[in-house]
Protein backbone atom coordinates (compact mmCIF):
# COMPACT_ATOMS: atom_id res chain seq x y z
CA UNK A 1 0.00 0.00 0.00
CA UNK A 2 2.95 2.50 0.72
CA UNK A 3 4.45 1.69 -2.50
CA UNK A 4 1.15 2.39 -4.35
CA UNK A 5 0.80 6.23 -2.94
CA UNK A 6 4.65 6.84 -3.46
CA UNK A 7 4.42 6.16 -7.04
CA UNK A 8 1.02 8.37 -6.87
CA UNK A 9 2.67 11.02 -5.11
CA UNK A 10 5.77 10.28 -7.58
CA UNK A 11 4.12 10.97 -10.62
CA UNK A 12 2.71 14.07 -9.98
CA UNK A 13 6.48 15.82 -8.50
CA UNK A 14 8.13 18.13 -10.14
CA UNK A 15 11.41 20.15 -10.09
CA UNK A 16 10.10 23.28 -7.86
CA UNK A 17 9.07 20.20 -4.91
CA UNK A 18 12.43 19.39 -4.90
CA UNK A 19 13.85 22.33 -4.63
CA UNK A 20 11.02 23.26 -1.90
CA UNK A 21 12.07 20.17 -0.01
CA UNK A 22 15.71 20.92 0.01
CA UNK A 23 15.67 24.38 1.13
CA UNK A 24 13.21 23.45 4.16
CA UNK A 25 16.00 20.74 4.93
CA UNK A 26 18.35 23.97 4.12
CA UNK A 27 20.32 21.78 1.54
CA UNK A 28 21.38 23.60 -1.09
CA UNK A 29 21.49 21.95 -4.85
CA UNK A 30 23.31 23.00 -7.87
CA UNK A 31 21.59 22.80 -11.26
CA UNK A 32 23.56 19.95 -11.94
CA UNK A 33 22.36 18.27 -8.53
CA UNK A 34 18.74 18.92 -8.74
CA UNK A 35 18.59 17.44 -12.34
CA UNK A 36 20.33 14.08 -10.82
CA UNK A 37 17.73 13.94 -8.23
CA UNK A 38 15.13 14.93 -9.92
CA UNK A 39 15.93 12.20 -12.54
CA UNK A 40 16.58 9.30 -9.64
CA UNK A 41 13.19 10.16 -8.25
CA UNK A 42 11.17 10.08 -11.69
CA UNK A 43 13.03 7.09 -13.66
CA UNK A 44 14.69 4.89 -11.28
CA UNK A 45 12.24 4.90 -8.22
CA UNK A 46 11.42 1.23 -8.43
CA UNK A 47 15.14 0.10 -8.91
CA UNK A 48 15.66 2.22 -5.85
CA UNK A 49 12.39 0.47 -4.13
CA UNK A 50 14.12 -3.00 -5.18
CA UNK A 51 17.76 -2.44 -4.65
CA UNK A 52 18.51 1.25 -2.73
CA UNK A 53 22.20 0.66 -2.29
CA UNK A 54 22.77 0.47 -5.65
CA UNK A 55 20.97 3.41 -6.69
CA UNK A 56 22.80 5.43 -4.08
CA UNK A 57 26.17 4.22 -4.68
CA UNK A 58 25.58 5.34 -8.00
CA UNK A 59 24.01 9.22 -6.98
CA UNK A 60 27.32 9.27 -4.82
CA UNK A 61 29.54 9.41 -7.75
CA UNK A 62 27.14 12.04 -8.76
CA UNK A 63 26.30 14.55 -6.19
CA UNK A 64 28.59 16.66 -3.80
CA UNK A 65 29.32 14.78 -0.52
CA UNK A 66 27.11 16.83 1.73
CA UNK A 67 24.35 16.42 -0.69
CA UNK A 68 25.03 12.68 -0.83
CA UNK A 69 24.86 12.53 2.80
CA UNK A 70 21.51 14.42 3.34
CA UNK A 71 20.25 11.53 0.70
CA UNK A 72 21.29 8.60 2.92
CA UNK A 73 20.14 10.19 6.04
CA UNK A 74 16.62 11.09 4.67
CA UNK A 75 16.81 7.31 3.22
CA UNK A 76 17.75 6.10 6.51
CA UNK A 77 14.93 7.99 8.17
CA UNK A 78 12.44 6.98 5.80
CA UNK A 79 13.36 3.46 4.59
CA UNK A 80 11.15 1.58 7.22
CA UNK A 81 8.23 3.42 5.37
CA UNK A 82 8.80 2.09 1.96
Amino acid sequence: MNKLIIYQYINKIKREDIINFSKTRGIELSSDELEIIYYYVKNEYKRFFYNPLEVLNEISKKVSNNTYNEIVNLYNTYKEFI
